[in-house]
């Protein structure tokens, strides 16, 4: 059983590689080692991510393919989760995902029993965060468009569309105490762009 780390980011101001730590820590609390990292910078709303599908072709049955959050593999739309779910079983590799717990014991999988029936539940936690996972960046992208034409038909709306998905990074990151200065490092974002995004959020948060 090999581990593989697949990490990733939206866009090219994202780090990607910013839960490598983290990924690396979970594995060695559990006495394995990551044996290989995949790092992209894709949507996961779309399929087209090659780092990933190398991962799965480099996979045998039993690899763990270990991730952060679900979010990290999956905003899809159903039919593509499907898609890419039949890949992964197909492969016979097992989804970790750190904020998942009930996919940790597929880790440790001695008993055949256990091990069936973790799957199945874990199985059914993986979509329903997965589903999650794209309801909210559908509706971000909802509020995005809502938020684009209320501002063009006030005449205020300038320049492109704000990178939700980026928006919601550098929120994340200051929710976890990163300094201004770390979250511009990680993620390229002007304390502009961050004082921003804090605003729209203090806005939403008393809508």
């Amino acid at each position: 059983m090999y581990v593989r780390a697949y990490l990733r980011a939206s866009t090219k101001e994202q780090d990607a590689e910013r839960a490598r730590e983290q990924l690396e820590a979970f594995a060695n609390e559990r006495g394995l080692t990551i044996a290989a990292s995949y790092v992209e910078n894709e949507s996961g709303a779309s399929l087209k991510r090659p780092e990933l599908f190398r991962l799965l072709r480099d996979s045998r049955p039993g690899d763990i393919l270990l991730v952060e959050q679900v979010d990290r593999l999956s905003r899809l739309n159903a039919e593509d989760w499907d898609s890419l779910k039949k890949m992964i079983t197909d492969r016979g590799v097992r989804v970790v995902a750190l904020d998942l717990p009930t996919s940790w014991m597929m880790m440790k999988s001695d008993d055949e029993l256990t091990a069936r029936m973790m799957d199945a539940l874990n199985a059914m936690m993986l979509d329903m965060l997965a589903a999650i996972a794209r309801k909210d960046f559908a509706d971000r992208r909802r509020r995005q468009a809502q938020g684009i034409k209320k501002a063009k038909a006030e005449g205020k709306y300038r320049g492109r569309p704000v990178d939700a998905e980026r928006h919601q990074v550098i929120a994340e990151m200051i929710d976890r105490g990163l300094s201004w200065s770390q979250v511009t490092k990680a993620t390229g974002a002007s304390r502009s762009t961050i004082s921003r995004v804090l605003n729209e959020r203090r806005a939403t948060i008393t809508e």
